[in-house]
């Protein structure tokens, strides 16, 4: 959810992003979101990569925000073994599946950990690395990891877009002003009901049968996916940065963009590897 005000946008007086800011926005949406769903379709190898390289970018953002990089290329080794495991343990969960993921990713917690003395920097490999891990455990699923991914990316992009219209539109009582000053209820909620609905009509779409269950596992996605978002601008406002980067014009940084997201697939993964075991996660998570 980026409600109320697009993250990362130049806004006027008025608190109204610029039409030129709105343009780059839209722009990049047009190439990133394509490709984003051509390669998911695709699956296999191409997918896991992709995933891993949003991964990376995303700790390397992240040491940037708690101050152990001064820029987005890594400079020392903890920030390099970061990056690295975060990669390889989205590709590994992909090919091997979820648990040799988790392990390697686990791996890399500890390393980092080691290396840094830093819990900031090694609570970053798990931010970063578990949306790569869960993401390609998700999408590995021969059966219906095609559509869980792409479920779960028009809840997260439905619940973001209808939030920032709803609470432009509706306004109303803030949500969380110290953490987000321009979030409101009305935002939230509108957020969850058209995420929701945008997602089951997916969901159909693709064959799925949406009953009341997997309506509430999506509201349920849903408000995590809000709450990705709270925490990525709690840790901002923590550091007293605005924004994570500047890698998508008109967007700011990687980690803007998939904040809901990485909450959300978490969530995904961990619903459907509990329902549905570690080789069968987007079944798990869709057939109720």
């Amino acid at each position: 959810m980026k409600s109320q005000h697009p993250v990362g946008v130049p806004a006027n007086d008025d608190g109204k992003p610029r039409r030129s800011d709105l343009t780059l926005r839209v722009w990049s949406a047009a190439v990133l979101i394509p490709l984003a769903l051509v390669v998911t379709w695709w699956g296999g190898l191409p997918s896991f990569l992709l995933v891993a390289l949003v991964s990376a970018i995303v700790f390397a953002e992240w040491a940037n925000i708690v101050g152990r990089s001064p820029r987005l290329l890594p400079s020392t080794t903890d920030v390099s073994v970061g990056i690295a495991f975060v990669a390889l343990s989205a590709i590994v969960a992909g090919l091997q599946g979820f648990g040799a993921g988790l392990a390697v990713l686990v791996a890399g917690i500890v390393g980092v950990a080691l290396l840094s003395r830093s819990a900031w920097l090694a609570g970053g490999v798990a931010y970063a690395g578990l949306l790569g891990v869960c993401l390609a455990a998700l999408r590995s699923d021969g059966a219906e990891g095609l559509t869980a991914v792409v479920v779960l990316l028009v809840l997260v992009w439905g619940t973001d877009s209808f939030a920032y219209f709803a609470g432009r539109t509706i306004g109303g009582p803030k949500l969380w002003p110290r953490v987000s000053p321009k979030k409101t209820w009305s935002g939230s909620i509108g957020g969850l009901v058209g995420g929701v609905l945008l997602a089951a009509l997916t969901a159909m779409l693709f064959g799925v049968r949406v009953g009341p269950v997997l309506v509430l596992v999506l509201a349920l996605l849903s408000i995590v996916s809000q709450a990705g978002d709270l925490f990525e601008s709690a840790i901002k406002r923590h550091f007293d940065k605005k924004d994570s980067g500047c890698i998508i014009p008109g967007h700011g940084g990687m980690m803007d963009r998939v904040d809901g997201l990485i909450f959300a697939a978490i969530g995904a993964a961990l619903i459907g590897a509990l329902h549905g075991g570690n080789h069968h996660i987007g079944q798990g998570l869709l057939s109720w």
